[in-house]
């Protein structure tokens, strides 16, 4: 997509609160958003370097605990007497540890199992998340278990010269995650426009061709990893932030379904395919749940989405956006791309 429908798409979005007045539907939207960030963080992975990850949620929940646990504070027992303490800090602290942490988690995943490809990596992944679910919903003493945790404090954004912000209502959230989106989106784009970029496209069409021309694999894919983790991880802070009440569901494998849904029927391996993908997979409930049965509703949901495959089969916006006058040049075959690619990396 140009930079001027971009532009366009983003006006709508920073207009949607002057004009819909439903608190329900705006509460959808901050909710979607949300997701929309972490299907904009998978979509780095399964569109720009063919690596699906089904654990993808393991980044969104440790991001969502890192920041409810740093905001809240604690108080483990770990062997007899010996306690780690930790005081409330700030929730901007919070998310910034969120992005770090889920990032370093990242680079583990991905240093470990970018040695394995296709169904393997899918394991492992799906692997991670399930490890990491089961601490959650095991270590009481630190995430309260099924109990969840609770009261978590919206974050808080200080004001030179004016104080501090609280951001506790729907319009105030709404901005929060319309910025973070916006900023994910850049830094994606920045990304998959630079030399690094070509690398993972070069990789994703011929990794062999890439790997003679020089491209380091480990080094590109883990990359993609850690930003990857890391916007995920963003995702999950504000939502913990946000429904103020987090508890091991956070990690349902649903949740990682929902947003390859997103990122498929929008297109993967286009920015905003994502975004498209996600207004649409992420509302289309909240206008059927009043009209239908639930039944009904996962039938109508799973029936748009075969049919866009099937109509669509390439994702809403790579088919629809040349025909629209919206695209760039295409981009080259992995024999343009990996050379130029490790020219660069050289």
């Amino acid at each position: 997509m140009n930079r001027i429908a971009t532009l366009i798409c983003l006006a709508v979005f920073i207009s949607v609160p002057l004009w819909l007045t439903d608190p329900y539907l705006l509460n959808a939207l901050i909710t979607t958003g949300i997701f929309i960030i972490g299907a904009m963080s998978l979509n780095l992975l399964l569109g720009f370097t063919g690596q699906l990850s089904l654990g993808h949620i393991a980044f969104f929940g440790i991001g969502a605990y890192v920041s409810a646990l740093t905001s809240l504070g604690f108080d483990v027992p770990i062997v007899g007497d010996f306690h780690i303490v930790h005081v409330p800090w700030p929730p901007i602290a919070g998310f910034v540890l969120a992005i770090l942490i889920s990032g370093f988690c990242g680079y583990l995943v991905g240093r470990l199992s970018f040695s394995v490809r296709g169904a393997y990596f899918v394991i492992v992944t799906i692997s991670f998340a399930e490890v990491v679910r089961l601490v959650a919903l095991n270590w009481v003493e630190l995430t309260q278990g099924p109990l969840a945790l609770t009261n978590i404090p919206s974050i808080t954004i200080g004001l030179p010269g004016l104080g501090y912000l609280v951001l506790k209502t729907k319009l105030q959230n709404y901005y929060l995650v319309l910025a973070v989106a916006a900023l994910s989106y850049l830094l994606i784009s920045r990304l998959v426009h630079s030399h690094y970029g070509r690398a993972m496209r070069g990789l994703m069409e011929n990794e062999t061709l890439a790997v003679a021309v020089g491209i380091d694999v480990t080094k590109t894919l883990t990359l993609a990893a850690i930003i990857s983790a890391g916007i995920a991880g963003a995702a999950g802070s504000l939502y913990a932030h946000y429904i103020r009440i987090i508890d091991p569901d956070v990690f349902a494998f649903i949740s990682t379904v929902t947003m390859v849904i997103m990122v498929v029927s929008g297109g993967k391996g286009s920015l905003a395919g994502p975004v498209i993908g996600g207004v649409i997979f992420g509302l289309l409930p909240v206008f059927l749940r009043p009209i239908m049965p639930p039944e009904a509703q996962w039938i109508t949901y799973g029936g748009v989405l075969i049919a866009i495959l099937f109509v669509l089969p390439r994702g809403i916006v790579p088919t629809l956006a040349p025909l629209l006058g919206l695209s760039r040049k295409p981009g080259g075959a992995a024999a343009k791309v990996a050379p130029r690619a490790a020219e660069e990396h050289a």
